[in-house]
């Protein structure tokens, strides 16, 4: 068994499956969180096969599935026409034995994560880091209250990571021109809008949006202008979901959340002895949630190749894992996201046409599913 030690900074979905994903090789992990507990934001919703797969073979994925919804399916629509394709992910049958989607907020994640912890693995919320200094053959932590000394450093947190700062990596990208608005609501919209899938992408040039199911509510996205007030955008927000649905009466709006969207990703996910992923690596649009999907898939396949390196293996098997999931952030993450941006906006009959002829073909929405879940990027 290893005596290695590694320090993971961050306890939500990623960082918390890095941990048990190590932890379960025998490697002895400390976790640091800035925050007095665990995150309470609902955030990323939607699981897809590969990582449920991920989840599954840690012991998890079962307790998500009871808290979760099952989405079978997932919807095009049009904001003037209605429905335009629905995609069935059982043509995945053959590649996972999830062919499904599982609409749970990520907050929901976290706490079966921390459980399934065993009791050796310590997590210390309240620790901000304030340092991270990478030395030959170990790592030195500075937090608020303590130094630790570690083999090995995994930042997992997030966009504004404290680790990638501090190592000097760049985090280089654009921001896209409108905010995005997202707005809990406490309404039955399969009443309002019959025959809506639990995942619907509504396609519109001037106010396209999303609509997604979850255990406790339905969210809904906006796109924002750029530079208007926040306080004039929340006061508008009723008038605009009574233009989604009129339901002969203000939605019951329970939390709404405005913000920017970026596509950036660092210059490297391992510097030496500190691995970067996740949000601390790279980020992009909500758009097809890729975001906390490939996150997960970052924190398994670096976190296996450590744990194969602390047991013996070469070196090189972990840097090859993370310049491998750094084509994936760039090549295949980014470039879907953006793709779902630019689809939405468009106005185009014809790409209407291409998307009922591949919901109608199972062998074209075969090959168009593994890519949009995920499946491909892991090949």
């Amino acid at each position: 068994m290893s005596t290695s030690h590694v320090v993971v900074v961050g306890a939500g979905p990623v960082g918390l499956t890095a941990a048990l994903t190590l932890a379960r090789r025998g490697v002895t992990v400390t976790v640091l969180e800035e925050g007095a507990e665990l995150a309470a934001e609902s955030r990323a919703s939607t699981f897809h096969p590969p990582t449920l797969e991920m989840l599954d073979a840690l012991g998890v994925a079962g307790t998500l599935l009871e808290r979760g919804i099952v989405a079978p399916t997932f919807q095009y629509r049009d904001r003037r026409g209605g429905e335009i394709a629905t995609l069935d992910l059982a043509v995945l049958a053959q590649d996972t034995a999830f062919p499904f989607r599982v609409q749970c907020e990520q907050s929901r994640l976290t706490p079966i994560l921390l459980a399934a912890l065993p009791p050796e693995v310590e997590v210390r919320f309240g620790h901000r880091v304030r340092d991270c200094v990478p030395g030959p053959d170990s790592v030195r932590v500075d937090t608020d209250h303590v130094s630790l000394h570690a083999d090995w450093v995994i930042g997992a947190d997030g966009a504004h990571s404290a680790v990638r700062r501090a190592i000097g990596a760049r985090f280089d990208g654009t921001t896209y021109p409108e905010r995005f608005l997202v707005a809990s609501v406490d309404e039955d919209l399969d009443a309002a809008l019959p025959g809506i899938a639990p995942i619907n992408y509504v396609f519109d040039p001037d106010e396209w949006l999303v609509l997604l199911r979850t255990p406790q509510h339905w969210r809904v996205l906006l796109p924002t202008p750029a530079d208007t007030p926040d306080e004039g955008e929340a006061a508008r927000l009723p008038e605009r979901l009574r233009g989604v649905a009129d339901l002969g009466r203000p939605w019951r709006i329970l939390h709404s959340s405005l913000y920017r969207v970026h596509q950036r990703v660092t210059d490297r996910f391992r510097v030496g002895r500190v691995l970067l992923m996740g949000d601390a690596a790279h980020v992009n649009n909500p758009l097809g949630g890729l975001g906390m999907n490939s996150g997960i898939h970052d924190a398994v396949a670096m976190c296996t190749a450590l744990a194969d390196v602390v047991d013996g293996a070469s070196d090189e098997v972990l840097s090859a894992a993370a310049r491998r999931r750094r084509v994936v952030a760039v090549d295949h993450v980014q470039r879907t996201s953006h793709d779902n941006w630019s689809r939405l906006r468009a106005d185009d009959g014809a790409e209407h046409d291409r998307l009922r002829a591949l919901a109608a073909d199972p062998v074209a929405a075969r090959s168009y599913l593994r890519r949009a879940c995920l499946i491909d990027s892991l090949s």
